[in-house]
């Protein structure tokens, strides 16, 4: 079984336009790019207390800090049907200030 790292590392990561000037970051789609053991691996590790809770202008997220970057996803795990033919989100942005400063308003 690969590790969160390897998983994250062989991840098909693609940039996102939206916030591309205020808020960079990249994302993967769970069906499309194969990646079930990923969203498996970061939902169990929030689910296990991990993650921070934050905000992103309005929008409530849990975040989860793995080496310099930061982790979410756009659906709770708690209420993603793995089986349906949804494409959950799974993002990732660069750490660039300090992890307590979360709320952008």
């Amino acid at each position: 079984m690969p590790t969160l790292q390897e998983l994250i590392r062989r991840a098909p990561w693609r940039e996102a336009v939206t916030w591309r000037d205020t808020w960079p970051h990249e994302y993967v789609l769970v069906r499309r790019d194969n990646q079930r053991p990923l969203l498996e691996a970061i939902c169990k590790r929030l689910n296990t207390g991990e993650g921070v809770d934050g905000q992103f202008y309005g929008r409530s997220s849990t975040y989860l800090f793995i080496g310099e970057h930061e982790y979410w996803v756009m659906t709770p795990c708690a209420e993603m049907d793995l089986d349906s033919e949804v494409d959950y989100v799974i993002n990732r942005a660069r750490l660039y200030r300090d992890r307590r400063d979360f709320v952008v308003e």
